[in-house]
């Protein structure tokens, strides 16, 4: 089965304190995106990615990456929404590629090791996406007071890649209807079983300065 990904290149920096869209965030030499690319361009599984990115900024991207991503096959604008910018790219993603992998740039620690494990299980199983399990405990209330305890037994945090296959996510994309947590949750919607990659707690999304400052840190631990 031949894999295609399609790498969410979008959002702004506000909450990063940046008057920057946010895949040209500078971290640690490079532009934010590039290490979401990179670890995609590595990885064996992942035979071709559409970059989808904020519109008018394609050009500024492809020039600042930093090395020759080989495996490009389509940069294209992104959408309003990030289900508008996955559509987009599926579009974009030639036919001949059977699973779509998708991942979120913000995701900067993802290494090709745990994409190639969500591949597999994609492969197996029609849909896999990475995630974790809740560690912490989980208190429902107000600021001050605990109203209950739930068990986090079962509980898991989703991150990217999610990895489908093609049929699957067209038609998710086609028939859900209203707001969309992720992609693994409408392809849930239209009856499709989707399987759980145990993910790494080091690929976390940055949202925020501090996540970008840990990022940083963990990417300059690993060049030495």
């Amino acid at each position: 089965m031949s894999v295609g990904a399609i790498l969410l290149a979008g959002g702004t920096g506000k909450r990063l304190g940046l008057d920057l869209v946010k895949p040209l965030v500078p971290l640690v030499g490079r532009p934010l995106f590039a290490w979401s690319l990179e670890a995609l361009e590595r990885c064996d599984a992942i035979e071709g990615i559409v970059v989808v990115g904020p519109p008018g900024k394609l050009d500024e991207m492809l020039t600042t990456c930093g090395f020759v991503a080989v495996k490009i096959v389509a940069w294209v604008d992104g959408g309003r929404e990030r289900r508008d910018s996955v559509a987009k790219g599926i579009k974009a993603l030639p036919p001949e590629f059977d699973l779509i992998a998708v991942h979120d740039c913000a995701r900067v620690l993802v290494t090709p090791q745990l994409i190639a494990r969500v591949v597999a299980d994609a492969k197996m199983s029609g849909a896999s996406i990475a995630a974790v399990p809740l560690e912490d405990s989980l208190k429902r209330g107000t600021l001050h007071r605990i109203d209950a305890t739930v068990p986090r037994s079962g509980l898991w945090r989703a991150q990217t890649p999610q990895v489908f296959r093609r049929d699957w996510l067209e038609e998710a994309h086609a028939n859900t209807k209203g707001a969309a947590t992720d992609d693994a949750m409408m392809v849930e919607a239209c009856g499709h079983a989707v399987r759980i990659t145990e993910g790494d707690s080091l690929n976390f999304k940055i949202t925020n300065p501090r996540d970008l400052s840990l990022a940083a840190a963990w990417l300059t631990a690993r060049a030495t």
